[in-house]
């Protein structure tokens, strides 16, 4: 038996699959489900959703949203995400360089919280490209 998953973005549905396995970025800490999970809404944090298909290990990033745990059916709405093959290691090292730069260069309270979303965003895409390069 296996779970349905799917990733809704607001401009596109970015992940529609059956997978073993998923591991969420809760707001709580990392949430994972198998079949036959209980019924759960779970608000979700900046971070990386890895999904288990047969032996292998896929990561998205998500960018903060909700999920619905139903009948082996995980409804994933999120603000953004984006898919780990579509970023290179080199790439997330760059924006995570330029993003930390940013923060230490913020003065107002909302730059250093845009700021602080941004290094979020650059360590969840780094990570995903990490584990894409092992």
């Amino acid at each position: 038996m296996t779970l349905n998953i799917r990733v809704i973005a607001p401009d596109r549905t970015v992940w529609d699959a059956n997978a073993e396995e998923v591991i969420l970025p809760s707001s709580t800490g990392q949430l994972g489900i198998l079949t036959g999970h209980v019924p759960l809404l779970t608000a979700l944090d900046i971070g990386v959703m890895r999904v288990r298909i047969e032996k292998e290990w896929k990561p998205i990033i998500l960018l903060g949203g909700f999920a619905e745990v139903e009948n082996n059916k995980i409804t994933i709405l999120v603000n953004g995400a984006e898919k780990a093959s579509e970023i290179s290691l080199e790439d997330a090292q760059k924006y995570l360089e330029k993003a930390t730069n940013k923060l230490i260069q913020a003065v107002s309270k909302k730059e250093k919280i845009d700021a602080t979303q941004d290094v979020r965003k650059a360590k969840a895409r780094l990570q995903a490209a990490t584990v894409l390069n092992n």
